[in-house]
């Protein structure tokens, strides 16, 4: 019987050694923080973890009117996943949703009242994660991350600056 992976086989495919791939690094980061901090928001609010996102984007945006497409763009989500979670915190109360003044077909967002006392209590508990994680960094590693961070979202044309927030 041969082996399951064989010298040959290896040669061939070239696999990827994944905890050396920055892609793959940066997604086990960010899932590790992010997964620490939907567990507190998830149990005290029922909220998701792209319901979160939309509401910190709105919160961050307020005032601005954003539509759903708008809030896609800035999470670099899937816009299904988006236009679901948007019905959910529509839905309960969290988000209101008006018609644009100058386009009927636009929808504008907002959180309502609700929704501002919900991000009032996760974002603290967002920035207290962010602390934890960059707790071990010194002052000098966490400014390069945060520049390095922000060149790799400029380069790859994230368009919202970095922000605590699982």
């Amino acid at each position: 019987m041969k082996p399951f992976a064989t010298a040959d086989r290896m040669a061939r495919h070239a696999p990827i050694e994944l905890e050396k791939f920055v892609p793959y690094q940066l997604s086990i980061v960010s899932n590790t923080v992010s997964q620490a901090i939907a567990r507190e928001y998830a149990e005290r609010f029922d909220l998701g973890t792209t319901e979160w996102r939309v509401m910190a984007v709105l919160a961050r945006h307020d005032g601005e009117g954003l539509s759903a497409r708008q809030v896609a763009r800035l999470t670099a989500m899937d816009k299904v996943a988006i236009s679901r979670a948007l019905a959910r915190l529509v839905a309960n109360g969290r988000v209101l949703r008006r018609v644009h003044r100058g386009d009927k077909r636009r929808s504008v967002l907002r959180l309502s009242a609700a929704g501002w006392r919900i991000h009032d209590a996760v974002a603290p508990l967002a920035r207290r994660h962010e602390r934890e994680f960059v707790a071990t960094l010194s002052e000098e590693e966490r400014d390069w991350l945060g520049r390095i961070l922000d060149k790799l979202m400029a380069a790859n044309e994230v368009s919202e600056p970095r922000a605590s927030g699982g």
